[in-house]
């Protein structure tokens, strides 16, 4: 599918580049009107309502009324590329947070948040979000596929939730030094003393459940707990008095068959395997990720998918219904962050210099990396050829703010909440100018370069 005409004006690209931009920030701007303490259209619990019906409705609709109806076993296959790609832009991201904690200098406790924030990006409902603006206009520079751009999107969303509750569950929890105060004759003392949250709580930043709400209900005792650092702990001068021991975290475990073979379980891997119990593989079936696996499963199976999808299905009634409530999805989505813009960013102790460091790189320098390496896995054939959307969506995948989730795991894990809050409301704010403008390079690359 070609994109455009390559004689296509400039000012006509950036047009088309900015519309999207500006639909989003359209609607954002009446969320936070309307949840201005002065009008209160729609107060807090409202909003938090609202990202509730994204998250468990809106959202698992969009993903399987348009994931459905064009994956197949041979595209199954083609779109290897998408979840790699998930998997390098976080890669390439935790090199250049590396850098900038080097540079910036953060304080040491918030070491691995630079990393982190700088890594992880919103895969899911902001490029959802730009491709259904992009494709709302029947005269889109995509032409009648562009609607696919949303089954790309939605095939990378088990990538994102396996690392969310792997690697960045484990990577957000209490640095171990920081996890106590060390004085002789006092008692240990958490970093961050957070209070169980209710219904009722007004006081919890709507950022923290903008995105997969209800996380922080699955708090336990030990989320605020340096798990894997005192597991494999090497630090010889912190007190190791409250902190839980491996031993009682281990009886505490259900008792494994390998425990009473003929030989000891290695001590390594026994610590490996208390760490898997310790993670929370249990809340990976979240309703998004349900709908990606349903679609997938349905649109593979040809004797089902034909009673399913498509204007002779026999269900297809269903399947209509559902495509009407994820129109819902988009700006659904923009009134909450629109309300949470309005809340301003928590107060921080990150510094300004780590907070200007992880916004220029994630939002400037990574998108930049994005490019080139979209630009030689389409030179080493890795790409669908032919298919802009697909490159846009791959491109994108680079080009968006650190995820909100974020927010949600810094709170259940107790670690850097409000700094990790404030991040992602600047990365937000100025997001909305940086997505702009990458969406106006990507159109140009494109047309001229892919």
């Amino acid at each position: 599918m070609e994109l455009w005409d390559k004689n296509m004006k400039t000012t006509e690209v950036v047009f088309e580049a900015v519309l999207p931009v500006l639909k989003l920030l359209s609607m954002a701007l009446i969320g936070l009107l309307l949840s201005h303490p002065k009008i209160q259209m729609i107060p807090k619990p409202t909003l938090r309502l609202l990202s509730k019906l994204v998250f468990f409705l809106f959202w698992p609709c969009l993903i399987f009324t348009h994931l459905g109806p064009v994956i197949s076993v041979k595209k199954f296959i083609q779109w290897w590329f998408v979840p790699i790609n998930v998997v390098i832009s976080t890669a390439v991201g935790s090199v250049l947070g590396f850098f900038v904690a080097l540079i910036c200098r953060p304080p040491p406790e918030f070491f691995r948040l630079t990393v982190i924030m700088t890594a992880f990006g919103n895969t899911g409902n902001i490029p959802l979000a730009v491709v259904s603006s992009v494709c709302h206009n029947e005269d889109n520079p995509f032409g009648g596929t562009c609607y696919d751009g949303i089954a790309y999107a939605g095939f990378s969303q088990w990538v994102s939730v396996v690392l969310v509750y792997t690697l960045i569950y484990h990577m957000m929890e209490p640095p171990l030094e920081y996890y106590e105060v060390i004085e002789e004759g006092t008692e240990i003392e958490e970093l961050t003393d957070l209070p169980t949250r209710n219904e009722n709580d007004l006081s919890t930043p709507l950022l923290i459940e903008a995105e997969w709400t209800g996380i922080e209900d699955q708090r336990t005792e030990h989320c605020q707990t340096p798990l894997v650092a005192t597991i494999f702990n090497s630090i010889s001068d912190v007190s190791q008095s409250n902190i839980p021991d491996i031993e009682s975290i281990r009886e505490e475990m259900p008792s494994s068959p390998r425990s009473y073979g003929c030989l000891a379980e290695p001590k390594v891997v026994r610590k490996i395997r208390i760490v898997v119990e310790r993670t929370p593989i249990n809340q990976i079936l979240q309703p998004p990720l349900i709908a990606t696996v349903l679609a997938i499963v349905i649109g593979i199976i040809p004797q089902i998918k034909a009673t399913i999808f498509g204007s002779d299905a026999p269900l297809d009634f269903i399947t209509d219904s559902l495509a009407m409530i994820s129109d819902g999805m988009v700006p659904a989505v923009m009134l909450v962050l629109g309300g949470m813009l309005w809340e301003g960013p928590n107060e921080s102790k990150l510094g300004l210099r780590t907070t200007i460091g992880i916004v220029v790189a994630r939002l400037l320098i990574l998108p930049l990396a994005g490019i080139g390496i979209i630009y030689l896995a389409d030179k080493w054939n890795c790409l669908i050829a032919d298919d802009s959307m697909y490159r846009f969506v791959l491109l994108m995948q680079y080009a968006t703010p650190s995820a909100i989730l974020l927010g949600a795991i810094a709170s259940l894990r107790g670690y850097a909440v409000g700094e990790a809050s404030a991040l992602l409301f600047w990365q937000h704010v100025f997001g909305l100018v940086s997505i702009s403008v990458y969406i106006f390079i990507y159109f140009k690359l494109l047309v001229n370069l892919f």
